[in-house]
């Protein structure tokens, strides 16, 4: 594909809501939930785009936009990526950052009437994320975190990925299944021969990503595949449900069937 259609794919998981729109859709519910995604601006091989891991939370938040009665804003495209700094393209910013990022935005949100926060990460190192939902939800305002681990865990079975979720670490079946599934075009070649396996990485924290693979990748690709990248997106339309239901219990008939 060219690099100028490759660019209006990007681009177009940006909202397109106008504020009337917007306030359509809160006359229609009780509580208001917004759901922001967060992904990240890292290497991820040398056949998927540094922006994977904000493609992959989109596409986790565009379905849930279609299936739910909630506000879908623009993601956060840059995050911490600090064990990714030994490749060329990766960008990153604090945990402190970040942090001060989602509370901005969860304060704005509760400014014009937005009652709830979903934050649906698509990058592993973000971990500062729960403790952003953890002081937000001690302070009496409603956030989330999602998918949890065990939605993840529930998607992996329903798709039939083959991989653990500790072997498909990075690149691996899981991201190459859902961009298979939602931007194809945005692949490139060699995801079928980069399988690399590193389980053990109690080191990570300390020598990065590049003390444990030279490619960048450490999981399965070769696995990957579009019918996966679908049941995997709609497993977690699935789960949401009960998120759905803990922070705005009243609208929670409003979801799938």
């Amino acid at each position: 594909m060219s690099g100028s259609g490759a660019r209006t794919a990007a681009y177009g998981l940006v909202p397109a809501d106008t504020t009337e729109e917007v306030r359509t859709r809160a006359a229609g519910v009780s509580k208001q939930v917004a759901v922001l995604p967060v992904g990240s601006f890292e290497q991820h091989g040398p056949f998927l785009p540094l922006a994977t891991d904000t493609l992959v939370a989109c596409a986790v938040a565009r379905e849930i936009a279609e299936a739910y009665p909630v506000h879908l804003l623009p993601p956060v495209t840059v995050s911490c990526s600090h064990e990714h700094a030994a490749w060329p393209g990766t960008v990153s910013i604090s945990s402190v950052t970040l942090h001060a990022v989602v509370s901005d935005i969860a304060a704005s949100l509760r400014r014009s009437g937005v009652d709830a926060l979903v934050v649906v990460n698509g990058h592993g190192g973000n971990y500062v994320l729960g403790n952003v939902v953890q002081e937000s939800s001690a302070r009496g305002e409603r956030m989330a975190l999602f998918p949890a681990a065990e939605d993840w865990e529930a998607a992996l079975r329903r798709a039939g990925v083959v991989t653990s979720p500790l072997t498909d670490m990075h690149a691996g079946e899981i991201e190459t299944s859902i961009l298979l599934h939602t931007h194809p075009e945005l692949l490139k070649p060699g995801y079928e021969t980069s399988d690399f396996v590193a389980d053990d990485r109690r080191h990570l924290l300390t020598l990065g990503m590049s003390g444990y693979t030279d490619s960048g990748v450490i999981g399965r690709p070769s696995l990957g595949s579009a019918e996966k990248g679908k049941e995997l997106l709609a497993s977690l339309v699935d789960s949401f449900g009960a998120c759905f239901s803990l922070l705005a219990p009243e609208d929670s008939g409003t979801g799938p069937a």
